[in-house]
């Protein structure tokens, strides 16, 4: 299924979307991948979605990623015996480890490895930062905080430490279990919650055994200060603006989020802006200016994917949701100020011989009249250089693995084909030529450029450039082969 945008749709599935005719109508929309939260929902219920998917993607003859987002450790509070109290503003309030319901004056927070670490001056934020608690003076098992931002505070809601790196592991029990399953059900990425440095990306790695790429979730402040050592170990980054906006001035994360993309755009790892993009349209069918702003200001950044969270999980239009993103990335993609952007901050890259063909893949079909860039990738690679290049032609990625195509689902641009294993470039330019045609982006009067890496079928060889007709007959009248 062609899309005529490059930026990719990510949707979050859930009680509004998983039936087998809201979830074909979500990928009809503009939905690339498919975000299964394993916060909510039973592990019957993630199979279900998963099977529909995969039922939905052989009934369209389409390609369709699937992200499981693994939950991470959660912390929160106890319970209150009244349910819940009003914490005013100026007034003095405990978190401790007793085992008693909570009051006016105190509750239970259950997590002795917080009380570790927390030193006099550090602020606790309890339900999304609303009330803003100071520590005045803690121990091994207490905290007694100033209010600083009151108001009211009830049963297990959870508590943000910004100040601090915890001394958890960004997997918990349920995650791990969790992982597992998705691994065995066939997921295309992991997305890890509470990331805080690179063990805990590796950790999660050595569990999914190649079975899923790894998407490491930024929204803590402690990740953003080792960010590039987290997208060294990650195969793909998700700024997660939701709680790094609690955890952060909420100034802060404009420039942020625009570093981070420029970041993995530099080193051709995907990323996706995640969180709040059009949260008017859970309840309205249109969504505010300054939600369709939010969500144009990501793709003129130049990010691989955006990405709707309860939009289309728990929303009343789902699919009104993921159409309104789509058309929002034409539009954007359709200004030339959008070209002027990208090409502006497009870095020159000195590296490999892959680098270097990339490169010149794209200011080939930037100078001459070429309608698509096919590339033959293995492991991904190929492909992955050429998103990071942004072509103003589209990119149609020819793989033989099933799993490396539904991973580019997720990459600014790529448009996968699935082919047979191959032996000689030749082959490689027919199957390009072939593929180009039949998928409407060329035709026998145009040229095309073709990429690929020899010998074939070894991840990381690119090493080969073609300008080629994309007629058959003049293919092999023009080689020698």
């Amino acid at each position: 299924m062609r899309r005529q945008r490059s930026t990719k749709i990510v949707a979050t599935l859930g009680p509004s979307s998983s039936d087998y005719e809201m979830i074909r109508r979500l990928h009809e929309s503009g939905a690339d991948v498919f975000r299964l939260n394993m916060s909510h929902g039973s592990h019957d219920e993630i199979r279900e979605r998963h099977r529909i998917i995969r039922e939905v993607e052989r009934d369209l003859d389409s390609t369709i990623g699937i992200l499981a987002d693994l939950q991470g450790p959660k912390l929160r509070v106890g319970v209150f015996a009244r349910g819940e109290e009003d914490l005013a503003e100026g007034a003095r309030f405990r978190l401790d480890l007793k085992d008693a319901e909570g009051d006016a004056t105190r509750v239970t927070l259950p997590h002795p490895e917080i009380f570790e670490v927390l030193e006099a001056g550090a602020e606790l934020l309890v339900n999304d930062g609303k009330i803003r608690l100071k520590v005045v003076e803690c121990g091994a098992d207490f905290a007694d905080c100033e209010v600083m931002a009151g108001g009211t505070i009830s049963n297990r809601k959870g508590v943000n430490v910004p100040d601090v790196v915890l001394p958890l592991a960004a997997l918990s029990e349920k995650d791990r279990s969790d992982l597992e399953f998705v691994c065995q059900l066939g997921v295309d990425w992991l997305a890890l919650s509470f990331v805080q440095r690179p063990e805990d990306v590796t950790e999660a790695r050595e569990l999914a055994a190649g079975r899923a790429a790894i998407l490491s979730k930024i929204e803590k402040p402690a990740a953003v200060k080792a960010f590039d050592a987290i997208l060294d170990v990650s195969d793909g980054i998700m700024v997660a603006r939701g709680d790094l906006g609690v955890e952060l001035p909420v100034q802060n994360v404009p420039p942020i989020q625009k570093r981070l993309v420029r970041r993995c755009r530099a080193v051709a790892k995907p990323v996706i802006v995640a969180t709040q993009m059009l949260e008017s349209m859970i309840e309205s069918p249109m969504p505010t200016r300054a939600e369709v702003s939010d969500v144009a200001a990501a793709i003129y950044e130049g990010t691989d994917a955006v990405m709707l969270s309860a939009e289309s999980a728990a929303g009343q239009y789902p699919a009104e949701a993921v159409t309104t993103m789509d058309r929002v990335a034409r539009e954007v993609e359709s200004d030339p100020t959008y070209r002027e952007i990208i090409e502006a901050s497009r870095r020159t890259v000195r590296g490999s011989v892959a680098d270097g063909i990339v490169v010149a893949a794209r200011e080939i079909a930037e100078t001459t009249d070429i309608r698509v860039i096919c590339c033959f990738t293995h492991g991904g690679t190929t492909a992955l250089l050429t998103a990071r290049e942004r072509p103003h032609v589209p990119i149609l990625a020819l793989t033989p693995l099933r799993g490396t195509a539904r991973k580019l689902t997720l990459s600014w641009g790529v448009n996968c084909v699935m082919t047979n294993e191959l032996s000689r470039f030749k082959q490689a330019v027919v199957n390009g030529a072939r593929a180009a045609r039949s998928r409407g982006f060329a035709t026998e009067a145009d040229q095309i450029v073709v990429t690929a890496g020899v010998p074939f079928n070894q991840p990381g060889t690119t090493n080969i450039l073609r300008v080629a007709p994309c007629e058959e007959r003049l293919i092999f009248a023009s080689d020698p082969e």
